[in-house]
């Protein structure tokens, strides 16, 4: 075993689930439960549930699930094996000086190591008179010697293999820089040669303090314009956030969002030092969710043209689903801010920042450039799609800017009220409708289960070693009655074997048997499966002759399934009994 069952007990028994959750996700009483936005998935209504009882979450949006390593997991992209260390942390232990695979981790920590030495060859690279043009780029954009030092700013030789050559020769092998995605292999001759050539480069620094990939531009029209560090088991692009390192600590809990390398690095040398970008060409709800750990409001600054602005709308739309105050800037002045402060200086960017607009004021905004107001066919057309937006604000909203709107095109203020109430109403249908749908889509997933590909074909086996599973989790004692009724091998979907196996395992060794312990022999995902079984298995099999009852339906369907016979078909009765139970609301 990599960890002892009993170090994962120990981390379990000290650390308060809820209490950890928490510093990621705002949670809040329901019932017995706790329930908050789901940090994996961007969502409005709260689908993620924490059970203190089980020291369990589970989402009934997205599938994720499992115990406080499997949270530690996903929320900050560890290898198992690192989440164990940072739970363990939290708890105040120790981790064993010996009898664990830390191989993972070092494989990360060499990574890490091997993008650290290439930030440091390609900021060395400035330093040396044939690239005085590179530093000069730098400078001429404005850029200070302190603000290149402060972002590792580098360059990228015309070479083939200059970096994985250096690289090399400081004992780092080609698959570690191919797995870093600093080094590329051909797929013509096998040979390695260097990702990023001839482009100024922008280290990507985590909140930790390591280089975990860059950012490759040229310095001329070429294509293409970037190069990106690629997902590594160090990395994911979904999820990085360029100088949150340094944004992450500014006590105004204010982060502004813009959209390029330079445009942040500008405005940090201007004093804004709140500034991020968000990796990639659109803002991900993977992204959103880490703003909200570390801001109570994100200001829009985006590029002034028209991608600028689809970038501006989906992004509202994706921080509509946090607990994130929200408002736009308008770049006037510039394409960018980088460009309006090298033309009007700082203090132009503060006034922006000062006039940023809340969500309805920028929609309100952004419609009048899609309507020509001058006639009353325009005027009509934006009226309506002006009472779409107001329906989705608040009352108060809706008053301040019914009553702009109405003195500015001289209309009933009752009409316009009239209109937008009739807006809400549509609205209200389209969520509901959209609720049912989502509502219809997690149902649809209990069927399809993608660790268990088995399970929709051969449902009522499934269900019922579903139920005996959970059940055995929930009262091991069970056990030693049912022993000698059934084993692993009557069970007909495999992955459900693989888990009664495992579970007897722990069981007849004495084990804990919460899901917690299934993460020693069963991927994060699996987790998230085998968490979904013992939650949906709170109001099934939970006594004896239950237990019995299913292992008499896993025989029967065992033994059609051996004579060829599907197996797989159910009553009307049996499928409305066994979903009644599943769709119960867990509070």
């Amino acid at each position: 075993m990599a960890i002892s069952r009993e170090f994962i007990q120990d981390i379990h028994d000290r650390l308060d689930i809820v209490d950890m959750i928490s510093s990621y996700v705002s949670l809040k009483p329901s019932g017995r439960l706790y329930k908050g936005l789901c940090p994996f998935h961007g969502e409005k209504t709260p689908s993620f549930m924490v059970y203190p009882d089980t020291n369990s979450f589970y989402c009934f949006g997205c599938g994720a699930a499992g115990d406080v390593i499997n949270f530690m997991m996903r929320i900050e992209n560890l290898d198992r094996m690192e989440a164990i260390k940072a739970c363990a942390e939290k708890a105040g232990m120790t981790m064993p000086e010996e009898g664990y695979d830390d191989s993972l981790a070092k494989r990360r920590l060499r990574l890490l190591s091997a993008n650290r030495e290439a930030a440091r060859f390609f900021n060395a690279q400035l330093n040396d008179e044939k690239n005085r043009n590179i530093l000069e780029y730098f400078l001429k954009r404005g850029l200070t010697p302190n603000t290149i030092k402060k972002f590792g700013l580098g360059y990228a030789p015309d070479s083939w293999t200059a970096l994985t050559d250096h690289l090399k020769s400081m004992g780092y092998s080609e698959q570690e820089l191919v797995l870093a995605n600093l080094t590329k292999r051909s797929d013509k001759n096998g040979r390695c040669y260097d990702n990023f050539r001839n482009r100024v480069m922008f280290p990507i620094i985590d909140v930790r303090g390591n280089v975990v990939a860059f950012g490759g531009r040229v310095m001329d029209d070429s294509k293409p314009k970037y190069v990106n560090t690629s997902d590594t088991p160090v990395y994911k692009k979904g999820a990085g956030i360029f100088a949150l390192n340094f944004a992450k600590s500014n006590p105004d809990k204010r982060l502004i969002l813009v959209e390029g390398y330079m445009d942040v690095i500008s405005m940090h040398q201007a004093g804004f030092t709140q500034t991020i970008a968000c990796l990639g060409t659109a803002l991900t709800p993977e992204q959103a969710n880490i703003l909200s750990r570390y801001a109570e409001e994100v200001v829009l600054c985006y590029d002034n043209d028209e991608a600028g602005a689809a970038a501006t709308e989906r992004a509202l739309r994706i921080l509509a689903r946090t607990n994130l105050s929200v408002k736009v800037i308008r770049p006037e002045g510039g394409k960018d801010v980088d460009e309006i402060i090298r033309t009007h200086g700082k203090d132009r960017i503060a006034g922006l920042i000062s006039g940023a607009m809340n969500e309805v004021e920028y929609s309100l905004a952004a419609l009048r450039y899609r309507f020509n107001i001058l006639t009353d066919d325009g005027r009509l057309k934006y009226l309506t799609a002006a009472a779409e937006v107001l329906a989705d604000s608040t009352h108060i909203e809706t008053e301040i800017y019914t009553t702009r709107l109405a003195n500015e095109f001289g209309i009933s203020k009752d009409a316009l009220l009239a209109q937008i109430e009739d807006a809400r109403k549509s609205l209200k249908r389209k969520r509901a409708a959209q609720q049912r749908k989502e509502e219809q889509k997690i149902i649809s997933s209990s069927f399809a289960d993608k660790n268990n590909p088995e399970r929709e074909k051969k449902l009522r086996a499934a269900s019922a070693e579903e139920r005996l599973i959970a059940s055995l989790m929930r009262n091991p004692d069970y056990y030693k009655k049912l022993s000698g009724k059934f084993t692993p091998e009557d069970f007909v979907t495999d992955f459900n074997r693989r888990v009664i196996a495992f579970l007897i395992e722990l069981i007849e060794g004495g084990y804990s048997t919460e899901v917690s312990m299934f993460g020693e022999c069963f991927t994060s995902e699996e987790v998230g499966s085998i968490t979904r079984i013992y939650l949906n298995g709170e109001e099934a099999a939970n006594t004896l002759k239950e237990c019995e009852d299913c292992i008499e339906v896993i025989k029967k369907e065992k033994a059609k399934s051996t004579d060829g016979f599907s197996g797989g078909d159910i009553t009307d009765e049996q499928f409305a009994d066994f979903f009644s139970k599943k769709n119960k609301d867990n509070e």
